[in-house]
Protein backbone atom coordinates (compact mmCIF):
# COMPACT_ATOMS: atom_id res chain seq x y z
CA UNK A 1 0.00 0.00 0.00
CA UNK A 2 2.68 2.25 1.16
CA UNK A 3 4.73 1.81 -2.16
CA UNK A 4 0.87 2.69 -4.02
CA UNK A 5 1.14 5.54 -2.50
CA UNK A 6 4.38 6.40 -3.24
CA UNK A 7 3.94 5.60 -6.90
CA UNK A 8 1.13 7.65 -7.53
CA UNK A 9 2.46 10.90 -5.48
CA UNK A 10 5.27 10.69 -8.24
CA UNK A 11 3.11 10.33 -11.17
CA UNK A 12 0.94 13.36 -9.85
CA UNK A 13 4.83 15.21 -9.46
CA UNK A 14 5.62 13.87 -13.29
CA UNK A 15 1.90 15.14 -14.90
CA UNK A 16 1.72 18.50 -12.74
CA UNK A 17 3.67 20.56 -14.73
CA UNK A 18 1.88 19.42 -17.64
CA UNK A 19 -1.44 20.62 -16.52
CA UNK A 20 0.31 23.87 -15.81
CA UNK A 21 1.16 24.44 -19.24
CA UNK A 22 -1.59 23.25 -20.62
CA UNK A 23 -3.67 25.76 -18.18
CA UNK A 24 -0.89 28.10 -19.48
CA UNK A 25 -1.92 28.17 -23.01
CA UNK A 26 -5.80 28.17 -23.08
CA UNK A 27 -6.10 31.49 -24.43
CA UNK A 28 -8.00 34.24 -22.59
CA UNK A 29 -11.49 35.30 -24.31
CA UNK A 30 -10.69 39.27 -25.00
CA UNK A 31 -14.50 40.50 -25.51
CA UNK A 32 -14.58 42.55 -29.05
CA UNK A 33 -17.20 44.97 -29.31
CA UNK A 34 -18.50 46.06 -32.79
CA UNK A 35 -19.17 50.25 -32.97
CA UNK A 36 -21.24 51.12 -35.92
CA UNK A 37 -21.54 54.89 -36.71
CA UNK A 38 -23.39 57.40 -39.43
CA UNK A 39 -20.87 59.56 -39.24
CA UNK A 40 -17.39 60.18 -39.06
CA UNK A 41 -14.53 59.94 -36.39
CA UNK A 42 -13.93 63.47 -36.56
CA UNK A 43 -17.74 64.38 -36.30
CA UNK A 44 -18.33 62.92 -32.90
CA UNK A 45 -15.02 62.69 -31.46
CA UNK A 46 -16.26 63.85 -28.29
CA UNK A 47 -19.23 61.29 -28.08
CA UNK A 48 -16.99 58.51 -28.89
CA UNK A 49 -14.45 59.63 -26.57
CA UNK A 50 -16.79 59.84 -23.57
CA UNK A 51 -17.55 55.95 -24.86
CA UNK A 52 -14.12 55.10 -24.47
CA UNK A 53 -14.27 57.09 -21.44
CA UNK A 54 -16.97 54.84 -19.99
CA UNK A 55 -15.76 51.81 -20.64
CA UNK A 56 -12.15 52.82 -18.78
CA UNK A 57 -14.00 54.20 -15.85
CA UNK A 58 -15.45 50.30 -15.49
CA UNK A 59 -11.95 48.92 -15.87
CA UNK A 60 -11.89 48.26 -20.00
CA UNK A 61 -8.95 49.32 -21.49
CA UNK A 62 -8.90 49.21 -25.40
CA UNK A 63 -6.70 46.98 -26.50
CA UNK A 64 -5.74 45.41 -23.48
CA UNK A 65 -9.03 43.95 -22.00
CA UNK A 66 -11.00 44.97 -24.84
CA UNK A 67 -11.37 45.48 -28.60
CA UNK A 68 -13.42 48.00 -30.54
CA UNK A 69 -14.26 47.42 -34.08
CA UNK A 70 -14.54 51.24 -35.26
CA UNK A 71 -16.99 51.21 -38.30
CA UNK A 72 -17.82 54.62 -39.69
CA UNK A 73 -20.14 55.49 -42.78
CA UNK A 74 -18.72 58.72 -43.14
CA UNK A 75 -21.67 60.45 -43.32
CA UNK A 76 -23.17 57.57 -46.00
CA UNK A 77 -25.74 55.63 -44.64
CA UNK A 78 -26.02 53.59 -47.92
CA UNK A 79 -22.66 52.08 -46.31
CA UNK A 80 -24.06 51.51 -42.85
CA UNK A 81 -25.67 47.60 -43.86
CA UNK A 82 -22.69 46.46 -45.48
CA UNK A 83 -20.59 47.27 -42.54
CA UNK A 84 -23.31 45.82 -40.14
CA UNK A 85 -22.63 42.67 -41.76
CA UNK A 86 -19.06 42.85 -41.64
CA UNK A 87 -19.12 43.14 -37.95
CA UNK A 88 -21.38 40.08 -37.38
CA UNK A 89 -19.14 37.89 -39.47
CA UNK A 90 -16.56 39.13 -37.00
CA UNK A 91 -18.33 37.60 -34.49
CA UNK A 92 -17.90 40.58 -32.19
CA UNK A 93 -19.89 39.99 -28.51
CA UNK A 94 -21.85 43.56 -28.70
CA UNK A 95 -22.51 46.06 -31.42
CA UNK A 96 -22.89 49.79 -30.46
CA UNK A 97 -25.04 51.59 -32.53
CA UNK A 98 -24.39 55.64 -32.60
CA UNK A 99 -27.86 56.42 -33.55
CA UNK A 100 -31.22 55.26 -35.02
CA UNK A 101 -29.52 55.59 -38.32
CA UNK A 102 -27.10 52.80 -37.15
CA UNK A 103 -29.25 51.00 -34.86
CA UNK A 104 -31.52 50.02 -38.29
CA UNK A 105 -29.14 48.08 -40.25
CA UNK A 106 -27.24 46.52 -37.42
CA UNK A 107 -31.08 44.80 -36.45
CA UNK A 108 -31.27 43.59 -40.29
CA UNK A 109 -27.84 42.22 -39.94
CA UNK A 110 -28.47 39.92 -36.73
CA UNK A 111 -31.31 38.98 -34.18
CA UNK A 112 -28.83 37.46 -31.91
CA UNK A 113 -25.96 39.67 -31.32
CA UNK A 114 -27.07 42.07 -28.81
CA UNK A 115 -26.54 45.64 -29.56
CA UNK A 116 -26.83 48.50 -27.20
CA UNK A 117 -27.94 52.17 -28.55
CA UNK A 118 -26.02 54.59 -27.29
CA UNK A 119 -29.04 56.88 -28.19
CA UNK A 120 -32.49 56.93 -30.44
CA UNK A 121 -34.82 59.36 -30.67
CA UNK A 122 -38.08 57.09 -29.91
CA UNK A 123 -36.76 53.76 -29.74
CA UNK A 124 -40.18 51.54 -29.37
CA UNK A 125 -41.74 53.77 -32.82
CA UNK A 126 -38.56 52.98 -34.66
CA UNK A 127 -39.62 49.58 -34.29
CA UNK A 128 -36.18 48.83 -32.02
CA UNK A 129 -37.37 47.48 -28.51
CA UNK A 130 -41.34 46.27 -27.49
CA UNK A 131 -41.53 48.67 -24.55
CA UNK A 132 -38.36 50.74 -22.57
CA UNK A 133 -39.13 48.80 -19.83
CA UNK A 134 -39.06 45.42 -21.29
CA UNK A 135 -37.16 45.64 -24.90
CA UNK A 136 -37.56 42.13 -25.47
CA UNK A 137 -35.27 41.79 -28.04
CA UNK A 138 -31.72 41.83 -28.64
CA UNK A 139 -31.40 45.56 -28.55
CA UNK A 140 -31.81 47.85 -25.99
CA UNK A 141 -29.65 51.22 -24.48
CA UNK A 142 -30.38 54.79 -24.22
CA UNK A 143 -33.57 56.86 -25.78
CA UNK A 144 -33.08 60.71 -26.15
CA UNK A 145 -36.86 60.88 -25.81
CA UNK A 146 -37.82 64.13 -24.84
CA UNK A 147 -40.91 65.79 -25.94
CA UNK A 148 -40.38 69.09 -23.97
CA UNK A 149 -36.94 70.00 -26.13
CA UNK A 150 -38.73 71.51 -29.00
CA UNK A 151 -40.69 73.78 -26.34
CA UNK A 152 -37.46 74.35 -24.54
CA UNK A 153 -35.62 75.55 -27.98
CA UNK A 154 -38.39 77.97 -29.34
CA UNK A 155 -39.06 79.75 -26.14
CA UNK A 156 -35.56 80.36 -25.66
CA UNK A 157 -34.90 81.67 -29.70
CA UNK A 158 -38.54 83.68 -28.60
CA UNK A 159 -36.34 85.41 -25.83
CA UNK A 160 -33.66 86.30 -27.91
CA UNK A 161 -35.75 87.06 -31.11
CA UNK A 162 -39.10 89.11 -29.46
CA UNK A 163 -40.97 88.96 -32.85
CA UNK A 164 -40.28 85.95 -33.42
CA UNK A 165 -43.09 84.25 -36.21
CA UNK A 166 -41.59 82.27 -38.74
CA UNK A 167 -38.77 79.59 -37.80
CA UNK A 168 -37.22 77.51 -41.24
CA UNK A 169 -36.76 73.98 -39.63
CA UNK A 170 -34.50 71.70 -41.50
CA UNK A 171 -34.34 68.26 -41.31
CA UNK A 172 -33.25 65.06 -42.91
CA UNK A 173 -36.54 63.21 -43.98
CA UNK A 174 -34.44 60.17 -44.25
CA UNK A 175 -33.71 59.77 -40.47
CA UNK A 176 -35.43 57.53 -38.36
CA UNK A 177 -37.38 59.68 -35.79
CA UNK A 178 -37.36 62.32 -37.92
CA UNK A 179 -41.24 62.59 -38.12
CA UNK A 180 -41.28 62.14 -34.82
CA UNK A 181 -39.31 65.39 -33.99
CA UNK A 182 -41.21 67.75 -36.68
CA UNK A 183 -44.40 66.42 -35.00
CA UNK A 184 -43.27 67.53 -31.47
CA UNK A 185 -41.63 70.67 -32.65
CA UNK A 186 -45.01 71.73 -34.60
CA UNK A 187 -46.81 71.09 -31.23
CA UNK A 188 -44.26 73.37 -29.79
CA UNK A 189 -44.68 76.36 -32.65
CA UNK A 190 -48.51 76.29 -31.83
CA UNK A 191 -48.43 77.07 -28.40
CA UNK A 192 -46.20 80.10 -29.32
CA UNK A 193 -48.06 80.81 -32.17
CA UNK A 194 -45.11 80.38 -34.20
CA UNK A 195 -45.09 79.04 -38.32
CA UNK A 196 -42.43 76.78 -39.44
CA UNK A 197 -41.16 75.82 -42.86
CA UNK A 198 -39.76 72.59 -43.10
CA UNK A 199 -37.40 72.19 -45.40
CA UNK A 200 -35.55 69.04 -46.25
CA UNK A 201 -31.56 68.28 -46.53
CA UNK A 202 -30.54 65.18 -47.85
CA UNK A 203 -27.48 66.07 -50.01
CA UNK A 204 -24.74 69.21 -49.67
CA UNK A 205 -26.54 71.27 -52.16
CA UNK A 206 -30.23 71.09 -50.47
CA UNK A 207 -28.31 73.06 -47.63
CA UNK A 208 -27.41 76.61 -49.28
CA UNK A 209 -30.96 75.90 -51.31
CA UNK A 210 -32.98 75.51 -48.10
CA UNK A 211 -31.28 78.82 -46.74
CA UNK A 212 -32.46 80.59 -49.83
CA UNK A 213 -36.00 79.03 -49.20
CA UNK A 214 -35.71 80.55 -45.67
CA UNK A 215 -34.83 84.07 -46.57
CA UNK A 216 -37.55 84.18 -49.04
CA UNK A 217 -39.79 82.97 -46.49
CA UNK A 218 -38.77 85.37 -44.43
CA UNK A 219 -37.57 83.25 -41.49
CA UNK A 220 -36.76 84.94 -38.48
CA UNK A 221 -34.41 82.03 -37.19
CA UNK A 222 -33.34 78.78 -38.04
CA UNK A 223 -34.31 75.28 -35.93
CA UNK A 224 -31.67 72.09 -37.24
CA UNK A 225 -33.17 68.92 -35.96
CA UNK A 226 -31.55 65.90 -35.43
CA UNK A 227 -29.66 64.05 -38.54
CA UNK A 228 -25.96 62.60 -38.99
CA UNK A 229 -26.13 64.02 -42.49
CA UNK A 230 -26.65 67.60 -40.88
CA UNK A 231 -23.77 66.43 -38.36
CA UNK A 232 -21.19 65.70 -40.84
CA UNK A 233 -21.92 69.29 -42.88
CA UNK A 234 -22.30 71.20 -39.94
CA UNK A 235 -19.67 73.78 -40.91
CA UNK A 236 -21.49 74.53 -43.71
CA UNK A 237 -24.81 75.01 -42.06
CA UNK A 238 -23.20 77.66 -39.59
CA UNK A 239 -21.45 79.07 -42.26
CA UNK A 240 -24.82 79.82 -43.72
CA UNK A 241 -27.00 80.81 -40.69
CA UNK A 242 -24.13 83.46 -40.23
CA UNK A 243 -23.99 84.74 -44.00
CA UNK A 244 -27.67 84.85 -43.95
CA UNK A 245 -27.98 86.73 -40.52
CA UNK A 246 -30.61 84.03 -39.18
CA UNK A 247 -30.50 83.34 -35.27
CA UNK A 248 -29.83 79.42 -35.27
CA UNK A 249 -30.61 76.25 -32.55
CA UNK A 250 -29.21 73.29 -32.91
CA UNK A 251 -29.45 69.49 -31.64
CA UNK A 252 -26.07 69.55 -30.28
CA UNK A 253 -22.78 71.47 -28.90
CA UNK A 254 -21.02 70.29 -31.53
CA UNK A 255 -22.43 72.38 -34.15
CA UNK A 256 -21.75 75.67 -31.64
CA UNK A 257 -18.10 74.63 -30.71
CA UNK A 258 -18.15 75.06 -34.85
CA UNK A 259 -19.45 78.60 -34.56
CA UNK A 260 -23.21 77.77 -34.18
CA UNK A 261 -25.51 80.14 -32.47
CA UNK A 262 -26.59 78.21 -29.78
CA UNK A 263 -27.95 74.47 -28.75
CA UNK A 264 -30.40 73.03 -26.53
CA UNK A 265 -30.23 69.42 -26.05
CA UNK A 266 -29.52 66.17 -24.85
CA UNK A 267 -25.98 65.58 -23.65
CA UNK A 268 -24.79 63.27 -26.01
CA UNK A 269 -21.70 62.80 -24.36
CA UNK A 270 -23.65 61.63 -21.40
CA UNK A 271 -25.20 59.22 -22.71
CA UNK A 272 -22.59 57.63 -25.23
CA UNK A 273 -20.56 57.60 -21.80
CA UNK A 274 -23.77 55.91 -19.89
CA UNK A 275 -24.20 53.54 -22.95
CA UNK A 276 -20.76 51.87 -21.66
CA UNK A 277 -22.80 50.42 -18.52
CA UNK A 278 -24.92 48.72 -20.96
CA UNK A 279 -21.95 46.83 -22.75
CA UNK A 280 -20.34 45.97 -19.47
CA UNK A 281 -23.55 44.73 -17.78
CA UNK A 282 -24.11 42.19 -21.19
CA UNK A 283 -20.46 41.02 -20.87
CA UNK A 284 -21.41 39.82 -17.65
CA UNK A 285 -24.48 37.69 -18.52
CA UNK A 286 -27.76 40.52 -18.40
CA UNK A 287 -29.79 40.03 -21.32
CA UNK A 288 -30.84 43.08 -23.52
CA UNK A 289 -34.30 42.24 -23.15
CA UNK A 290 -34.86 42.51 -19.54
CA UNK A 291 -31.98 45.69 -19.42
CA UNK A 292 -34.64 48.82 -19.02
CA UNK A 293 -34.03 51.38 -22.03
CA UNK A 294 -32.65 54.47 -20.22
CA UNK A 295 -34.21 58.11 -20.99
CA UNK A 296 -31.69 61.29 -20.69
CA UNK A 297 -30.89 62.68 -17.60
CA UNK A 298 -28.59 65.89 -18.43
CA UNK A 299 -29.06 68.35 -20.79
CA UNK A 300 -27.33 71.41 -21.51
CA UNK A 301 -27.58 75.12 -23.20
CA UNK A 302 -24.57 76.28 -24.83
CA UNK A 303 -24.41 80.04 -26.18
CA UNK A 304 -21.66 81.41 -28.74
CA UNK A 305 -21.23 85.03 -28.06
CA UNK A 306 -18.86 85.26 -31.29
CA UNK A 307 -21.42 84.11 -33.66
CA UNK A 308 -23.93 86.28 -32.23
CA UNK A 309 -22.11 89.48 -32.64
CA UNK A 310 -21.27 88.07 -36.24
CA UNK A 311 -24.95 88.48 -37.11
CA UNK A 312 -25.39 91.51 -34.40
CA UNK A 313 -27.68 89.72 -32.11
CA UNK A 314 -27.43 91.06 -28.70
CA UNK A 315 -27.88 88.31 -26.09
CA UNK A 316 -30.39 89.21 -22.95
CA UNK A 317 -28.64 88.92 -19.76
CA UNK A 318 -31.72 86.75 -18.51
CA UNK A 319 -30.82 84.23 -20.93
CA UNK A 320 -27.17 84.02 -20.69
CA UNK A 321 -27.87 83.45 -17.15
CA UNK A 322 -29.33 79.91 -17.88
CA UNK A 323 -26.82 78.88 -20.10
CA UNK A 324 -24.17 75.97 -19.05
CA UNK A 325 -21.48 77.19 -21.55
CA UNK A 326 -20.83 80.61 -22.87
CA UNK A 327 -18.24 80.68 -25.84
CA UNK A 328 -16.48 83.84 -25.94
Amino acid sequence: MTKKIILLSLCSLLLAPCFAVEAQQQPIKIPRIGFLAAVSLSANSARFGAFRQGLRDLGYVEGKNIVIEWRYAEGKPDRLPALAAELVRLKVDIIVSGGSTATRPAKKATSTIPIVMAQDTDPVGSGFVASLARPGGNITGLATLAPELSGKQLELMKEIVPRLSRVAVLGSSTRSGNAQSLKETELAAGAFGVKLQYLDILSPKDIETAFRAASKGRADAVLVLTSPFATSQRTQITDLAVKNRLPAIYDRAEFVEDGGLMTYSVSSTDLFRRAATYVDKILKGAKPADLPVEQPKKFEFIINLKAAKQIGLTIPPNVLAQADRVIK
